[in-house]
């Protein structure tokens, strides 16, 4: 068990650091930079997950695995931009593969440290959105996965079946498969058809970024 969530871990790990260096590339950031996005993007996740579980150190801190993987991922973007930005469609494959990885991942190490369910299912969720999100801030964006593509669904509900699974008696590497099969096939209906989740309808002033005066404000 230690040993598929090890590969599922650095699987998932070097392919959201790609996305984590492609970023950097893409703002400009030398070498250092893309680096420090690959390693931020491909463990942060983890990272969070071990340090709730009280999995300490974390293994992305532990394992010199890891920073091998988001090195290697960094150097690789860097050298071969052109060609990684070529794939764009096959890297969203790729991300939401990578998705899949950590969250189902992320739920059984948190199920293996005696979490309940539901905190298990949150866990692989912030496991699969976790680097994503601190790549983002980092870049002073707002976090895409929180508004984009039903990317933290697709985790839930990928972390979601394994729990249940869990609960069924059902074997960890199907429960799995099926996870990660639903997590990436709800991202790529997603990313193919534009689905979202409703957004808060805004008046006309607000979507142009105008504020009324401020007589005209409620109280």
């Amino acid at each position: 068990m230690h040993a598929v969530i090890d590969v599922l871990d650095l699987g998932g790990t070097f392919v959201f650091a790609i996305s984590g260096a492609v970023a950097a590339v893409n703002r400009r950031l030398d070498l250092f930079g893309i680096l420090v996005l690959s390693f931020v993007a491909g463990n942060f996740g983890g990272i969070s997950r071990d340090v709730l579980i009280g999995a300490v150190p974390p293994a992305a801190l532990a394992d010199g695995r890891y920073l091998l993987v988001s090195a290697l991922a960094g150097i690789i973007t860097f050298l071969s931009y052109a060609g990684v930005d070529r794939l764009r469609s096959p890297v969203l494959l790729f991300d939401s593969v990578g998705l899949a990885f950590f969250a189902v991942a992320g739920a059984q190490k948190a199920i293996t440290f005696g979490l309940s369910p539901v905190m298990a299912a949150l866990l692989g969720m912030l496991t699969g959105i976790g680097g994503g999100i601190m790549r983002d801030v980092l870049l002073r964006d707002i976090p895409q996965v929180l508004r984009s593509d039903l990317y933290a669904i697709a985790a839930l509900a990928a972390a979601s079946v394994v729990v249940i699974g869990n609960s069924l008696g059902v074997p960890y590497g199907v429960s799995a498969i099926a996870g990660g099969a639903l997590c990436i096939g709800i991202r790529f209906m997603a990313i193919r058809y534009g689905w979202n989740l409703p957004v808060a309808r805004l008046s006309a002033q607000k979507r142009a970024g105008i504020e009324p005066p401020d007589d005209k404000k409620a109280p």
